[in-house]
Parts: structure tokens; C-alpha cells; sequence
């Protein structure tokens, strides 16, 4: 069964750090976190390929965050600090079994998607 498995949600105080994490239950070529706040469009936060671990970060989320890999899990990891109330959001995984003409952060290019996970940045 193909299925992306999300955890690492939570409630965190502004500064404060969280790790998410995406499990993947079949070889994938890429996979990426989107996020979505209330009324506000779904956007790529970050990407990173299986294969050579060649990663692209979102302009807000640089120095702040970090991706990886554990190829051995099938698993991704979104490291992020110094969390600001503007990260508030569902966080979702998404991977792609091959690459894609559409760009890392167009949501049409991934085929598979997680049940999302909350993050809210709050005092």
C-alpha cells in the first residue's frame, strides 16, 4: 500500500524548535513539505531528492530550517528553529515516484500526499 506517514506536529512557543517527519512506504525520487495556513494558498517550503540529497529551501525558511534524509527509513525530516507565529500551518509531505516537469513547489507534481500535521507557533 502506498502511504506517506507524517508525525513531529505540535504546539511550540515563538523561538521554539520542532522536527516532522515523512515515512514513505515505496521508493520515491523526491518528496517535499508543503504548508497551508488558514486562508491562505498551500506553498513549498522545502524539497529534497532521494537520490543525491540535492534539497531546496523556501527564501523564508533559510537558516531557520533544514532537511534530510534517512534513505535506510524511507524517511524525511523538516528540522525547524527559531519558529515564528507566521509558521503556524497544517504541514504536508509529498513525494514523487520520477521527476516531474512541474517545479518543486507546484503541487502538481507530486502524486502522493500525507495526512497533514498541525504546527501552531503561540505564545
Amino acid at each position: 500500500q502506498v502511504q506517506l506517514v507524517e508525525s513531529g506536529g505540535g504546539l511550540v512557543q515563538p523561538g521554539g524548535s520542532l522536527r516532522l517527519s515523512c515515512t514513505a512506504s515505496f521508493d520515491y525520487y523526491r518528496i517535499a513539505w508543503f504548508r497551508q495556513a488558514p486562508g491562505k494558498e498551500r506553498e513549498g517550503v522545502s524539497c529534497i531528492r532521494s537520490g543525491d540529497g540535492l534539497y531546496l529551501l523556501k527564501d523564508s525558511a533559510k537558516g531557520r530550517f533544514a532537511i534530510s534524509r534517512d534513505n535506510a527509513k524511507n524517511t524525511v525530516y523538516l528540522q525547524m528553529n527559531s519558529l515564528k507565529p507566521e509558521d503556524t500551518a497544517v504541514y504536508y509531505c509529498a513525494a514523487q515516484s520520477i521527476a516531474s516537469p512541474y517545479g518543486w513547489n507546484d503541487g502538481r507534481a507530486y502524486r502522493y500526499w500525507g495526512q497533514g500535521t498541525q504546527v501552531t507557533v503561540s505564545s
